[in-house]
């Protein structure tokens, strides 16, 4: 269970991870992560928290780092009502869960969020409300699991498997 941080449509990547930070380490990008949006998030933001959001979610560049700065920061999984393709597979490639959440406007900041990313089940715990969504498949929660998929391979190809 984590505190809802709550955001609107079109969250680039800039916003997540800022073009003028990317020459920087990991840890001082993050710092950078939405601060165009919400100047405390990096620092308020804690293991566990969620992020949710309208439309779009991470439209924008390509940038890896993007995914990357909120699963540094904690982030536990982001809910979106739609995604940007590149950044859907950069999330879940890093172990991120990403989750269509089309009732990403009933959740408030602050709000106490579970998120079962295997059972397609959201709890807001504030609310006492409960949403089903559509679960992730079963190959993408595997590779969450294993905390992304470099080491989802690595430890596939330990086991001996393809």
């Amino acid at each position: 269970m984590g505190r809802a941080f709550v955001f609107g449509d079109g969250i680039d990547t800039d916003a997540l991870a800022p073009g003028r930070l990317m020459a920087q380490p990991l840890a001082e990008l993050a710092k950078g992560c939405l601060e165009s949006v919400d100047p405390g998030f990096a620092a308020s933001v804690r293991p566990g928290d969620v992020v949710v959001a309208g439309r779009a979610f991470g439209v924008g560049s390509s940038r890896e780092q993007a995914a990357a700065a909120l699963k540094f920061l904690g982030v536990s999984a982001v809910l979106a009502t739609s995604f940007a393709r590149i950044f859907y597979r950069n999330a879940i490639n890093l172990g991120l869960p990403a989750i269509v959440f089309p009732h990403a406007g009933e959740i408030t900041t602050g709000d106490q969020v579970t998120v079962d990313a295997h059972a397609g089940r959201v709890i807001n715990a504030t609310t006492g409300k409960t949403y089903e969504v559509a679960p992730l498949p079963r190959r993408l929660l595997d590779m969450i699991d294993d905390g992304g998929l470099v080491p989802h391979l690595r430890r596939r190809f330990a086991a001996g498997s393809r």
